[in-house]
């Protein structure tokens, strides 16, 4: 494959259907052997860049969790509130290993009770984890990370936004890449999925970016799912071949009307073993915020089809189903 490629968007008329590929039955297939792959326990509480000098409070599966780094830049992971009297652990500084409480000063965890204890935290320079085990998941000493380009040689963009569903609304949504060239056309064209290399574990697909409404980039790719919050698609041939985009499901907790709230967090990590990335790499500064701005848009999209897809199983309007 070649990389800017011109290849005119078809309008909605010249659009091939894909309802018929994409059913139910076939999604929800791939759903349940993604959900059956254990996490550890381990969620994404924000990227790597989001826990610096202060504290930062995150709310994980109805718990409040806050993160921190020690003055040695070490990231921890604890409850979000002060044992002493409650206090909000978010904006505190660290001494050493230890949080200090904005209210009191009291040193966490070493003045805490016992019942305040770290969680167990990991960084992996792009993300950060929190291990807080849910139901039936056996704790695991790290996350499971799918494979990623050299950190040193790819650039990184992390964006983050909730909405009203469950963490298997989202990897769903991802589970259906057939909804790309129909759903999101300012971004993707001639798409198809190679029914020959795809599995209930894997898909494979074929499908260029746009650039603009002449020229696009093909390129061929795949969607795995390392467990049951995360859903991997990795550029296997094409321009950028071995880049990376990493969405990831967390739970929150429920809002004030009883509703689930999940958190999406996507990592996009672009690589190119093209002799001119080197140069893209030192302009990144203004090239994430392009990335991130592509992936908002996405998922502006995107969190609209989970929250209806959430809302169609929890019966909250009817669905008259065609599989």
């Amino acid at each position: 494959m070649t990389g800017l490629t011109r290849l005119p968007q078809p309008g909605p008329e010249a659009l091939r259907s894909t309802w018929r590929d994409a059913r139910p039955a076939r999604i929800e297939r791939a759903l349940a052997a993604s959900s059956r792959r254990d996490p550890g326990g381990w969620c994404v509480a924000g990227a790597t860049a989001d826990v610096r000098t202060t504290s930062v409070l995150r709310m994980i599966a109805g718990r409040e969790v806050v993160l921190w780094r020690d003055t040695e830049g070490r990231l921890h992971a604890g409850p979000g509130a002060c044992p002493h009297l409650g206090a909000p652990l978010h904006g505190c500084v660290s001494h050493g290993t230890d949080l200090l409480c904005r209210w009191h000063g009291m040193a966490l965890p070493s003045e805490g009770p016992s019942s305040w204890r770290e969680y167990p935290a990991y960084d992996d320079g792009v993300l950060v984890w929190v291990r807080l085990p849910m139901p039936g998941e056996t704790p695991a000493d790290a996350p499971v990370l799918p494979p990623r380009p050299p950190q040193q040689a790819s650039i990184a963009a992390v964006v983050t936004r909730t909405a009203v569903c469950e963490p298997r609304d989202i990897i769903a949504n991802r589970l259906d890449p057939w909804h790309g060239a129909w759903f999101h056309p300012y971004a993707f064209s001639h798409l198809s999925v190679d029914e020959e290399a795809s599995s209930p574990d894997r898909l494979v697909l074929d499908v260029a970016f746009r650039v603009n409404r002449t020229w696009g980039v093909p390129v061929r790719a795949e969607f795995t799912t390392p467990d049951a919050r995360t859903i991997t698609m990795c550029i296997l041939e094409g321009e950028g071949a071995g880049s990376v985009v990493e969405t990831h499901a967390t739970p929150q907790g429920e809002d004030e009307r009883g509703r689930p709230r999940t958190v999406m967090t996507e990592a996009t990590i672009a690589y190119s073993d093209r002799p001119g990335f080197a140069v893209a790499r030192l302009l990144r500064g203004g090239i994430v915020p392009l990335i991130r701005r592509t992936a908002y848009a996405l998922w502006r999209d995107d969190l609209d089809y989970a929250e209806r897809t959430y809302a169609l199983r929890a019966g909250l309007v009817e669905r008259t189903s065609v599989d």
